[in-house]
């Protein structure tokens, strides 16, 4: 179960607070068990610091409390702060990654959903799709709809989600695809061939947690050549 730690204290000394944060970071290189680090000053009082320091779980925050550097770089930590910090020690119960499930929600309008209606819900309306395919840009919305009625139209595929990773206002999400050649597609007449192809998708979330940009990597010419629309290109 992912851990987590709370440190709250009060300094007037945050600059070299955060300078001993960093000599932690570079001296425990190879050795510290901690995935994630926030540092929170409070709105209303700079004086109030809040640190809260992630652990993939209780066991691994104790093998790192127990490396000398951590324990040298806690009691200097000490010294800056104007009163003795409080330790708070949280196992997380829900960890919701809200942008990568808006992403995984995406797919599952883009595969599942009998119209492209729902895309309302993940996507803002002046959504802009860079795809390698295309000459220009897809503005829009509506526009982005008509884009996948095309791939609609001609396969009956799914999507397997392979890695997500997010960062910011973006979410990388590395993907599985595999569809059935149904129906005519960019001129193709239908083969009834199975075709799979690999890729990723950027997305970038704007304020209201809507996707509204999303840049696109796929093997489109393998999938060409899966249908035999062209000769396969030889290593």
């Amino acid at each position: 179960m992912t851990f987590m730690q709370l440190i709250d204290c009060r300094t007037s000394r945050f600059e070299e607070m955060v300078r001993l944060m960093d000599q932690w970071v570079g001296q425990t290189g190879g050795k510290r068990t901690a995935t994630h680090a926030v540092v929170g000053k409070d709105h209303s009082d700079t004086s109030h610091v809040v640190e809260i320091v992630e652990f993939p779980s209780y066991e691994e925050a104790m093998r790192n409390s127990q490396l000398p550097e951590t324990d040298r770089i806690f009691r200097e930590m000490v010294a800056l702060c104007d009163e003795m910090p409080t330790f708070t020690d949280l196992d997380v119960v829900r960890d919701a990654q809200l942008n990568t499930d808006s992403a995984r929600r995406f797919f599952e309008v883009l595969t599942d959903a009998e119209d492209l209606s729902p895309m309302t819900g993940p996507v803002e309306e002046h959504y802009r799709d860079h795809d390698p395919a295309n000459e220009q840009d897809v503005i829009g919305l509506d526009h982005f709809r008509r884009e996948m009625d095309v791939w609609r139209g001609g396969f009956d595929f799914s999507f397997r989600i392979e890695d997500q990773i997010a960062q910011d206002d973006r979410v990388c999400t590395r993907w599985s695809w595999e569809g059935t050649h149904k129906a005519d597609f960019l001129g193709i007449p239908a083969t009834g061939k199975k075709a799979a192809m690999t890729g990723t998708v950027i997305f970038r979330f704007g304020g209201n947690g809507r996707i509204v940009e999303g840049w696109w990597q796929y093997d489109r010419l393998g999938l060409m050549a899966e249908l035999g629309a062209m000769e396969p290109t030889a290593l």
